[in-house]
């Protein structure tokens, strides 16, 4: 795909393009208003230089050849420059050829790098060819864009602040996305498919992600010295396999990486090509990954919803994890339906769903789950069905015998390691065996969960643990096939288009543990794992993990991606009371979980048992609030003011909504010391007039902005949050 597209935009319409394009005996410059790119012929080298500070010196190419071993492109005698004017569905640009080239190498490197006439991003591929014809490459690692400290490389970004933001393959295990500072104390570690810098005061930054995700995982290895503005080492590189690793923390290199047991595949033939890689610039790194987000969004495509946002009730809060322990399933959630159609802003604006989650589809049979939809639709209701497309969950003594329901047996379509053991993916007595997305009995085994969800007039579908389908393997069904994703990405196009022909075009999709990419499948996704709404991961007599602080460490990096990636984000089910067996939450922490789910561009969900009055009471409070109701039938994610630092629990956040009427939020997670935020307008950009402050979830005032004012403080106790209106004064 990273190939097709590249020579899409070289055999593209020659056109007139308005950019600087320099060349002398030494090197060849291609600039815009944002970006100039010098390619140095002497030495092969390339460097970037944002008109916003950042400059990348010094950079090198490089592919790993299986047989040839690792070739730098400055390792090459030659290097010439050729370019092409393009134009193409992201505009009109100049592409830059640079060929590196040596009579005494197997191999011939070169670097495509397209700088368009008025866009702020430059697109990074190199391709890998070999020079005999007939001859082969073959590569599980090749970059487009290195820096190496033995190359006189570096990164330096403007400002004296700076974080390095790193991002985890998937959102399983509750790992975090992290932003480190650096200096004079070093860091290093591998980021997946996306990575970005930025100054914390200013903003001012850049941002380095993956395009196209049908072949590569990509990884971006990274590593500082001393200078808290300067990148010594910054290696993007497809071919990104790591193992988890118990000796580190979970969100620092323990769990955070690809879950490989196998090496990435090989990519081989005449021609290989790297990831196409998008890097940005630019004195609001927001900026950057917005453009990250809708540059992806124009290449692969996206899952649109029409229809208003959907509200869904979940059974995983109330069940136990198997669903066996019949906490309420199936002769109470009539009174759930019940509660939920009592309630008329509920209702007003969707259908709400009665999702059935967590293996229940094992326990309770179909004809079981088609009385609940016939009960759920006399209330206005729809159905939700939940499943696990490239995983079986079975005892591991058992696997010899184990089917997949409709046909094959799973040690036929199990994933293998190089010695032929299975690779375990949720491992343990009980486990979750990965299963090959290309497989024939794969394909049949989805075909027969999603005909149970026809069976059911199933709306609404979850699936998840889906990252097992990306993991490495030794064996696939389909020889063409040679790597993870591209496994993945097979079986996630087969999965949509069942769903189309079998279910038809109207049923939402959302993704659970998933891999970031690709993502143009679905509806939308949990932007972390599982949340059981308490406040703080460190909070006495609760789990250390699926807070609502530690959802919105991650969530708010992946702001973004609500509109570009996915119509809506997820955030999991919030709970009125308590969470399966969890303690009881106060209705202040249902308050700050409600407006986090809010400010990310949340669908709403609901994981709360209503046979509990004071649980029914707080739902009439919170969810049947006509303001929250109103905001959840067609959610928006808001713009960050201040990033999580690290992944500790005394975060203190704020973010506001642009719009006709302008929302603000602060969260502040701190038990000690109180959050005082002062939004400026200069920054949220309200028009100069008079406001009235109004509290979202009461309507009450709480305060004014006068004309020509040039910022409002508010101020959050320690513990809670806010989220405020701007409503236009009258006069």
């Amino acid at each position: 795909m990273s190939k097709k597209y590249i020579l899409f935009l070289l055999l593209a319409p020659v056109v007139a393009i308005a950019q600087l394009k320099q060349a002398t005996a030494d090197s060849v410059v291609i600039s815009n208003d944002y970006v100039k790119v010098v390619a140095n012929l002497h030495s092969g080298k390339v460097h970037y230089r944002f008109t916003s500070g950042t400059v990348f010196e010094n950079t090198v190419a490089y592919v790993q050849d299986v047989k040839s071993g690792l070739l730098l492109s400055t390792a090459f005698a030659g290097h010439q420059v050729t370019t092409d004017d393009i134009s193409d569905p992201l505009g009109k640009g100049i592409c830059l050829n640079l060929v590196h080239e040596d009579a005494g190498q197997p191999v011939r490197l070169t670097q495509y790098i397209t700088v368009y006439e008025k866009q702020p991003f430059i697109l990074l591929s190199t391709v890998a060819t070999a020079r005999e014809v007939g001859a082969m490459v073959e590569t599980r690692n090749i970059s487009p864009l290195t820096v190496l400290p033995a190359m006189q490389g570096k990164i330096t970004t403007p400002g004296k602040n700076v974080l390095l933001t790193d991002y985890p393959f998937d959102n399983d295990n509750w790992v975090d996305v992290i932003s480190r500072h650096w200096g004079p104390e070093a860091i290093s570690g591998i980021s997946y498919e996306l990575a970005s810098a930025y100054d914390e005061q200013t903003k001012n930054g850049f941002a380095a992600g993956s395009l196209v995700h049908d072949f590569w995982k990509t990884g971006i290895s990274y590593g500082t010295g001393a200078f808290s503005n300067r990148i010594d080492s910054f290696i993007v590189y497809g071919g990104a396999a790591t193992k988890d690793d118990p000796s580190k923390p979970d969100s620092y290199g323990g769990k955070d990486g690809t879950h490989d047991y196998v090496q990435h595949g090989t990519q081989m033939g005449a021609s290989v090509a790297s990831p196409l890689i998008y890097l940005s610039a630019s004195p609001d790194v927001r900026n950057d990954l917005l453009q990250f987000g809708n540059t992806i969004k124009k290449i692969a495509g996206f899952s649109n919803w029409k229809q208003s946002a959907p509200f869904y009730w979940n059974s995983f809060g109330v069940e136990g994890v198997l669903g066996y322990e019949k906490v309420m399933m199936p002769v109470d959630v009539a009174k759930v339906s019940d509660f939920i159609h009592s309630m008329e802003n509920f209702n007003k604006t969707t259908q709400p769903v009665l999702s059935i989650d967590s293996y229940d589809q094992n326990i309770y049979s179909t004809e079981v789950l088609q009385s609940i939809n016939r009960y759920g639709k006399k209330k206005g209701q729809q159905l939700g069905f939940y499943f696990i497309p490239f995983v079986l969950w079975t005892w591991k003594n058992g696997i010899n015998d184990a089917t997949l329901n409709t046909g094959g047996n799973l040690r036929d379509v199990i994933l293998l390691d190089d010695n032929g053991k299975y690779v375990p993916y949720k491992d343990g007595d009980w486990g979750a065996f990965p299963i090959d997305p290309t497989h024939p009995y794969t394909r049949n085994y989805i075909i027969g969960q999603l005909q149970k969800a026809k069976a059911i007039g199933a709306k609404f579908i979850k699936i998840d643990f889906l990252s097992a389908g990306a993991l490495e393997s030794s064996r696939r069904y389909d020889p063409q096939v040679r790597s993870g994703i591209q496994a993945y990405n097979y079986g996630m196009k087969m999965l949509r288009r069942l769903v189309d022909s079998i279910l038809g075009p109207d049923i939402f999709i959302t993704q659970a543990i998933s891999p970031l990419f690709p993502n143009q499948y679905a509806h939308t996704r949990f932007l972390s794992t599982d949340v059981y709404s308490h406040l703080r991961n460190s909070q006495p007599g609760f789990p250390h993990y699926g807070s609502t602080c530690g959802s919105m460490i991650s969530a708010t990096h992946f702001w973004w991606t609500q509109g570009t990636l996915w119509p809506y984000t997820n955030m999991d089910v919030v709970v009125m009371k308590n969470f399966q067996k969890n303690k009881d939450l106060t209705a202040q922490e249902v308050k700050v979980r409600l407006f986090s789910m809010m400010t990310l561009g949340s669908i709403l969900g609901d994981g709360t048992d209503y046979r509990n009055k004071e649980a029914a009471a707080r739902a009439r409070q919170f969810l049947n609030n006509a303001a929250i109701c109103d905001f959840f039938s067609r959610p928006r994610a808001f713009t960050p003011l201040r990033f999580p630092v690290g992944n500790g629990q005394s975060q203190q956040l704020s973010f506001y909504l642009p719009g006709d009427t302008i929302l603000v939020s602060a969260f502040n997670f701190d038990t000690e010391k109180p959050f005082t935020e002062t939004f400026v307008q200069a920054e949220l950009n309200w028009p100069d007039r008079a406001y009235s402050l109004h509290d979202l979830l009461t309507g009450q005032e709480i305060g004014k902005i006068e004309k020509g004012q040039p910022a409002f403080t508010v101020n959050v106790p320690v513990k809670d949050a806010v989220m405020l209106q701007l409503v236009p004064s009258e006069k």
